[in-house]
């Protein structure tokens, strides 16, 4: 169970707004760049997430180039999932990959600042502040489990392997 805080967004948060582009110089310094995450959707954002927090997109969460590092630094700013009603695909793959899951689901309901509890077995997102519960798709068993071991890497680190 993922247990936080709903940070919303709009639609169409693309990688730019993930990772302004004036950052680009510091890849090579994840730490540094995850203090800049979403600077751009919510110059506030990296006060005020917590371990455990959610962001809440609309449509089109993540469109813009092949950014890995986009889920990357929303992870480490420690962003548990992304929820949004739609998200670009290679941003979700990426995230999927990196150990973030992405769920797709209808986020009218949730505003800013809801408390939100997830369960990504049942695909049931609990909003505790307006007592709502919303589904998403049933997460694939190897997809949970590339999540469970923190990404695709830690898991055929673990595994050796990738069976389906």
């Amino acid at each position: 169970m993922l247990s936080g805080k709903a940070h919303k967004f709009g639609d169409g948060i693309s990688t730019d707004h993930i990772i302004p582009g004036r950052y680009a110089h510091l890849r090579s310094n994840l730490p540094e760049l995850a203090r800049h995450v979403l600077e751009d959707a919510d110059p506030d954002f990296v006060t005020k997430v917590k371990p455990g927090d959610f962001v809440v997109g609309g449509n089109n969460f993540g469109l813009g180039s092949s950014r890995e590092h986009a889920p990357l630094v929303i992870k480490m700013a420690g962003v548990s999932a992304i929820l949004a009603k739609s998200v670009a695909r290679i941003f979700f793959r990426n995230a999927i990959n990196l150990g973030l899951p992405v769920l797709i689901c209808n986020t009218d309901k949730i505003d800013d600042g809801d408390v939100l509890e997830v369960d990504l077995a049942e695909g049931t997102v609990r909003d505790r502040t307006n007592g709502s519960v919303l589904t998403f798709g049933r997460i694939p068993d190897v997809m949970l489990r590339i999540l469970e071991e923190g990404g695709l890497i830690p898991y055929i680190t673990k595994h050796g392997d990738f069976k389906l």
